[in-house]
Parts: C-alpha cells; structure tokens; sequence
C-alpha cells in the first residue's frame, strides 16, 4: 500500500511539475528599453490576472534589447531609438510602436522645488560639454532672475549602458546645441565630455538622488515615482514648459506615422506652443518570421490587449497610449508582415 502510495504521489508531483514547466515555458519574454518598463510591468501584472498568461520582461536598456532580438533570445526586443529601415531589413526585423512618454531634466539642488529652474536645451547641452560648471553661473542666473541658485559644482549624471532615453536626450541636444552636435551628437550610446555613469533609468536616479549639485534625465514616471526635482524646458515654440501628459500628446499631434518606414518618428524638439520638448515613442521588435508562432502570437495578444485595456494605466503613469489611427496601422502592419515558417499571417 505505501509503495502504490509514494508511486502515486511521484506520479502527482512529476505531473504539477510538467505543468508548472508548462506554465514557465509559455511566458513571453522580452527585453530591452528602461524607459516604459514601469507600464509594461503594469500591463503584465494586469494581463496575468485576466488570462493566466505571463511576461517576462528585462529592464536593461535599449541596446542590450536589440542585441537580444537580432540573437533571438527573446520574442520581443524593446528600443525607444526607432531602427531605420535598412536595418530593419537585414536583420529581418519588423518594428512597431507601443507607447509615448517624456524625458525629463532632474536635478537634486537644495532649497529648489521642482519645477522652479528654467533651462533651454541650448544650456543643459553646454553642462554637458563641460562647459557650465556651476550652479548659479551667469548663463543659468540669467534664466532664473530672483531664484537663489547655489554656488555648488555641477556633476553631471548620465546613462552607462546603450540607451534609447540616451538617444532622446541627445538627439534633443544635437537640435538646440551645434557644439554638443559636433562634439557628441545623437546616439543611444555616445561618448560623453564629462560626467558619472548610471545603468538604466534606475540607475540615474539613483546618482541624482544621491549627488548634490547632480543634474540627469531620466524617464517622466521615474521622476514623479521617485519624487525627484525636475526642471522646466523650452520648447521649439520659445515657451517655457512643465512636464505634462497633455503636453507629452501635443508633441506628437503631427507625428507623420504613415511617411516613416517602421513608424520610426523622433518627436524631440517638436514645434507646437504646448509641445514637451523631449517627447518619445518605445518602439516593439519582432522577426518577420516566427519560428515559434504560438509564441508570436501571443506577444502580439498581449500588445493587442495593452492598446484596447491599457490606456488607463499608462494615463495614471503619465504614458501617453497611441491614438487609435495609429493602432490601427500597427494592426494592419501585423497581419501584412508577421508570419509562420510556411508563410501564413500569424496575426
């Protein structure tokens, strides 16, 4: 009798052992772009509860994400630099957008609240030249007339690893400043004039928090979770602004989705009165060919819930969902590109 009964219960345990295996084997996995972790992290606590179908998505920058699409170790790769089209080819890649967000200024200055420090991007790219090096040097007082800058140094503080945030805040910089242009350009990896190094939103965050006299950029919902001081910046329109959903919408309101190959718009430095200056778009990685369809197919359920489910939580987020024209091209790219080994639409 004990040994039908310890057969028995091997048999019991290898069995929720398959299924948990099963279980495991069937989440999406995912990797690249800090910048909307926090809303897919949210999606997929979400889209768990509602189909038992989970995501496992790795935080670790724009770069290290498109590294492991091209070696296919993951069913998605996230950028929030957009591939152009010739790579995209190459590599056989498609590319889709999943959300909008902003970049922010974040500096830790005592006795300065947030959102009180004017800059132009024509100034912060000169901090991060080496250039301005003090906290109430003439350029940055003449900003800011009757707000008492502290005389402490400026430590610059920017990302470590291959970033797509980089690739905002750069090619934001390389508009309103020709030397940082010349001298650094756009680049979701550049070679930085001076400064400290942090791996991932998080990891910027962390030394702005930690440095005084520290100015970094780091994602909108990283600065408001993290209750760090930003700055207002100018934007094409000559206006000083505030970070804000609304203004985050407005930079993208003439984004010409249709005329870009992969939908690969930069919305930096946008024209348009209320336009957030450093406004972005995260941007999904997928083969054209699936060799796991299945798998394919339910990365793009999950994308496909996200678009018609999720625009609350990315509001409550300060995330910016895609216009429903815009959805609609991304699902109809779906079915004209993504297919099975044998050529057959997966979507």
């Amino acid at each position: 009798m004990r040994m039908k009964q310890l057969l028995t219960s091997l048999v019991v345990g290898a069995s929720a052992l398959m299924a948990l295996s099963s279980a495991a084997a069937a989440d999406m996995t995912g990797a690249g772009a800090t910048f909307p972790y926090p809303i897919y992290a949210k999606w997929a606590e979400t889209y768990k509860a509602s189909t038992g179908n989970g995501l496992n998505y790795q935080s670790v920058g724009s770069g290290a994400g498109i590294k492991q699409i091209k070696a296919k170790t993951v069913d998605f790769g996230a950028s929030d630099m957009p591939l152009k089209a010739e790579d995209l080819d190459a590599e056989g890649l498609m590319q889709f957008p999943a959300i909008m967000g902003g970049v922010v200024t974040v500096v830790n200055l005592e006795g300065i609240t947030p959102g009180q420090i004017k800059l132009t991007g024509a100034l912060v790219g000169d901090i991060y030249l080496g250039k301005i090096t003090q906290w109430n040097a003439p350029e940055i007082a003449a900003l800011n007339p009757g707000v008492k800058l502290p005389a402490v140094e400026i430590t610059v503080v920017h990302r470590a690893d291959g970033s797509g945030t980089s690739f905002l805040f750069t090619d934001y910089l390389s508009k309103t400043n020709a030397e940082f242009k010349t001298k650094i350009g756009a680049g979701t990896a550049v070679k930085w004039a001076v400064g400290v190094g942090g791996k991932g939103n998080e990891g910027v965050a962390a030394n702005v928090q930690r440095i005084k006299g520290a100015i970094g950029y780091v994602e909108w919902a990283y600065a408001k979770k993290n209750k760090m001081s930003h700055t207002q910046l100018k934007n094409k329109d000559g206006n000083f602004m505030q970070p804000d959903d609304d203004f985050f919408k407005a930079a993208a309101a003439n984004a010409e989705w249709t005329k870009t190959p992969g939908f690969g718009v930069v919305l930096t430095d946008q024209a348009g009165k209320t336009s957030w200056p450093i406004t972005g778009v995260s941007f999904i990685l997928m083969h054209k060919v699936q060799a796991d369809a299945a798998k394919g197919k339910e990365v793009l359920k999950f994308f496909d819930w996200a678009y018609k489910n999720g625009g609350a939580a990315a509001t409550e987020l300060d995330y910016v969902p895609l216009p429903a024209s815009v959805i609609k091209l991304v699902q109809d790219s779906w079915k004209a590109n993504l297919k099975d080994a044998s050529g057959k639409a997966i979507y």
